[in-house]
């Protein structure tokens, strides 16, 4: 498909959807602001049509954002709306200088509690201010004046009950079934209006001036000490690309296009808030509402987002009357709906596994009673506080055995932590048998020292010490050969492992050795997440159908833990055709399992290189009566795609292809496939290279990972 024929199918359309959820949304922010209104468009059409030329996400919807509500409302307050459009002016070029120098990618460092934090903070103030809207008033800048005056403002029902009405439409609206490609804000603020209209009730509406170009306001120089109007600029630039770089990242998780360049859509993002700014607009980052309504429209290239800002510009120059229609509490309405869903729940629940509860109530905190860069900082700090922390209490565990002690010390051995480790070895007594087991990926010098100074005096009293270590970093260490760089944990065969780290030439026990070696070193890391999966029931993200040959590991090549991965094994990654075959039902009950009780959205079929299956299908191997003979005969339809051929790599990667094929077979499959809740995905795995590869189910090539992204 040509690029004009894929600009008019899927972004012409898309650019229409994206445009209407636009208006409303950029005016609601406008007024939730304390901005001109117009202000609000002007940002949205130079999002749109600035940030999509030169920005590095294609399909991110770039515009004025619910998130900068509490900076800018700060900002015009303290300086003026004038002086805060040159605040964005140069705000934009601090971004452009972040995207020159390649930093945009550290923004991304910033933790997600504190992230989820700063959202749901301005979720909760701007819900806090628009209620002031909904019954009839204004809001305050400051959302502890607009919870004192809350209480006391007496209502004026007809902007409560158009607030009301768009409320429950933006609520209501996304469960009727095929309202998707209608956006919900839309249609909300449209009833509102009807309502409005039909009613004639006397509540504020929409101002624009006649002439909109008139309502614009050329950028002043702020007033005020220098410190104040840096902390400004940078306030701006700062938060305004974090948002941008997270949407950035979050949208490339919607689609298969190419992936986003984050230090150029730093350059883009910067180069429109220098436009916006100058054109007396609201600050523009990308926004995830519109981006994701922007793919869910069909979008494939940035077309979509620049003609999404041209349409705007248009509607603004000829038809700004039908925009003074909308009620004000209309607007808010939207935006009450908006800021509730910052206040994102289900990210607590994470916060909660990962330990991080109270970075997140920090910055929440912070946020509603000091303000956005104070919650912000008082998150990080928090962040740090917790990290430093968890390095002082490095995981030591000393047991009495019968004849000797069990020392087992894991994680990274660094200075915070060396107290602790100290204190727990001074407790073993003098004069007897030490085993100091260290499964730990880094050690510096000081936890060095500690150990080995502990070790010989232990031994100068008569005791005796032994060390053992996966990654052998304390030896290293001791042979004036330290490593620089963190490790990862063994991954080979056990017995090699043992006899390197053990030092055994005798034969031992691999099978019980290696459960013992589980239960002693990992069943410890494990527990608490294992826990909670056998309360809460698995929720696999994929099947994975891949050969039973020892040297393919499903979780290593797709680094997948437990409860993530549900996944059969079997002689070729062999799926029988529905019905055809009886001898072997495990792998069509899986299916039917995983589909329609696990509700996995993808299946993966992983064929392998120098496969033992192929082999025996090529050469005709397989012992006539066997039960391999009659099993191998489920892969008679991929030695028939490739017939003549002597690579046995090409028919693996055929018989995946296949197998494909033969899921397609099973009425459960096609149902879910045909609902959009299914993919499936070929693989194959490149032994000698450990590299994975997609496969290309028209001719079986082998696609590159990278280059799907």
């Amino acid at each position: 498909m040509s690029r004009v024929s894929t600009v008019l199918k899927h972004d012409l359309p898309a650019s229409f959807v994206v445009f209407l959820i636009s208006i409303p949304l950029s005016l609601g922010i406008a007024a939730a602001s304390g901005a001109p209104l117009i202000a609000g468009l002007v940002a949205a059409v130079v999002g749109g049509v600035v940030v999509g030329s030169l920005g590095g996400s294609a399909l991110q919807v770039s515009g004025p954002a619910a998130g900068m509500i509490v900076i800018v409302a700060g900002l015009i307050d303290q300086f003026g709306w004038a002086a805060t459009a040159a605040i964005t002016v140069a705000a934009g070029v601090v971004q452009i200088l972040l995207g020159i120098t390649k930093v945009g990618r550290l923004a991304l460092s910033l933790s997600p509690a504190v992230v989820h934090g700063m959202l749901s903070g301005i979720g909760v103030t701007i819900v806090v201010g628009q209620l002031h809207v909904v019954l009839g008033g204004t809001a305050d800048g400051n959302i502890l004046t607009n919870l004192v005056q809350l209480p006391a403002r007496v209502p004026v029902w007809g902007a409560l009950l158009i607030g009301v009405i768009t409320i429950l439409t933006m609520v209501l609206w996304p469960k009727i079934p095929r309202s998707g490609m209608v956006p919900a804000p839309l249609v909300a603020v449209t009833v509102a209006t009807g309502v409005a209209i039909v009613t004639q009730l006397d509540i504020a509406t929409v101002h624009l001036p006649d002439n909109p170009l008139d309502g614009l306001a050329l950028p002043q120089m702020p007033g005020g000490g220098a410190f104040a109007i840096g902390l400004a600029v940078v306030t701006v630039a700062l938060v305004a690309s974090v948002e941008s770089l997270l949407s950035a990242v979050a949208v490339d998780k919607m689609h298969n296009g190419p992936r986003a360049d984050l230090d150029r859509e730093l350059v883009g993002q910067g180069a429109a808030n220098a436009v916006s700014g100058a054109l007396g607009g609201l600050p523009v980052t990308g926004v995830i509402v519109r981006s994701s309504t922007n793919v869910a429209a069909g979008a494939r290239t940035r077309a979509s987002a620049i003609l999404h800002g041209v349409w705007i510009a248009l509607f603004v120059l000829f038809l700004a009357q039908v925009l003074q229609l909308i009620p004000m509490a209309a607007l808010a309405g939207v935006l009450i709906v908006i800021g509730a869903r910052l206040v994102h729940a289900g990210h607590l629940k994470d916060l909660r596994l990962h330990g991080e509860l109270a970075v997140y109530a920090v910055t929440v905190l912070g946020v509603i009673v000091l303000g956005l860069l104070e919650g912000v900082a008082l998150g990080v700090a928090v962040a740090v506080v917790r990290a430093l922390y968890r390095l002082a209490h490095t995981s030591v565990r000393v047991r009495e055995g019968e004849d000797h002690w069990c020392v087992d010390v894991g994680g990274s051995l660094v200075f915070v932590g060396v107290g602790k480790l100290v204190r727990e070895l001074r407790r073993i007594p003098d004069g007897g048998k030490v085993v100091l087991q260290l499964d730990i990926d880094f050690i510096d010098h000081a936890a060095f020292e500690a150990i080995d100074g502990w070790r010989g005096g232990y031994e100068s009293r008569g005791g005796h010490v032994e060390v053992l270590e996966k990654n052998t970093w304390y030896g290293r260490a001791r042979d004036g050969k330290p490593g620089l760089r963190k490790t990862i944990p063994w991954v080979g065969r056990w017995t090699d492992w043992e006899r390197r780290t053990f030092r055994m030439p005798e034969p031992r026990e691999p099978v019980l050795d290696g459960a013992l070696e589980f239960e002693r070193m990992a069943s410890h890391l494990v527990r608490p997440c294992l826990a909670e999966l056998a309360r809460q029931g698995q929720r696999p993200e994929q099947l994975f159908i891949t050969c039973a040959d020892s040297r393919v590991l499903p979780n290593l090549i797709m680094s997948s833990g437990p409860g993530e991965q549900f996944c059969v094994r079997n002689v070729g990654n062999l799926v029988p055709v529905h019905l055809e075959s009886e001898e072997d039902s495990s792998v069509g009950a899986a299916i039917e399992f995983a589909v329609d009780v696990l509700n996995v959205p993808t299946i993966v079929v992983c064929g392998h290189s120098h496969c033992g299956a192929m082999k025996a299908l090529l050469g005709n191997t397989a012992e006539p009566g066997t039960r391999l003979r009659s099993w191998l005969r489920n892969a008679a339809s991929s030695l028939a795609r490739v017939d003549g051929t002597d690579d046995v790599d090409l028919l693996a990667a055929a018989n995946v292809a296949q197998q494909l094929d033969n899921l397609r077979t099973y009425p459960t499959v096609r149902k879910a496939e045909d609902q959009g809740r299914l993919r499936l995905v070929g693989m194959y795995f490149d032994l000698t290279e450990a590299r994975v590869y997609l496969v290309d189910p028209d001719d079986y090539r082998l696609v590159q990972l990278e280059s799907q992204h």
